[in-house]
């Protein structure tokens, strides 16, 4: 097992990306994060998911490195994205730590009206079985609305 021994990565690029906030004259040229940044949250963010789907297909391909390398980039992207909404590195490790000692893991927690799960995660009841007059319109096919791009 390779483990990891040094300043945190994450928090240095936090704290990387917030001073290029402060200071975008300071951005060098070249500068991949000072492109993505100058290209807005709508890019950052669509950024994090094309690298979200770059992980799942190496992870069904099964090749390590490549999940190692597509992992990275994502977690540069979702740090990016992160620093341009001013949430720190620490508030997503928080809100992990509160998960794992609620449930003794760091679940997901469900959605609401949750499908899978029956749980309706603003009051974590289970959801009342659908009528049969819910059934019927559950049961017509989804037809899926066009995105504009």
């Amino acid at each position: 097992m390779v483990q990891y021994i040094g300043p945190d990565p994450l928090r240095s690029l936090y704290d990387a990306v917030q001073t290029m906030r402060r200071e975008p004259s300071a951005i060098p040229e070249t500068s991949r994060t000072g492109k993505l940044l100058a290209q807005g949250r709508a890019r950052m963010a669509r950024k994090v998911g094309e690298e979200a789907i770059e992980v799942a297909i190496e992870a069904m391909r099964g090749d390590r490195s490549a999940l190692v390398m597509e992992a990275a980039d994502l977690l540069y992207n979702l740090v990016v994205l992160l620093a341009d909404l001013d949430i720190a590195p620490d508030e997503i490790l928080a809100e992990l730590r509160r998960r794992e000692l609620a449930y003794g893991i760091a679940e997901k927690l469900p959605k609401s009206d949750d499908p899978i799960n029956g749980v309706a995660a603003s009051h974590d009841k289970p959801l009342p079985p659908k009528s049969n007059s819910d059934r019927s319109n559950s049961d017509k096919p989804n037809q899926a609305k066009r995105c504009k791009r």
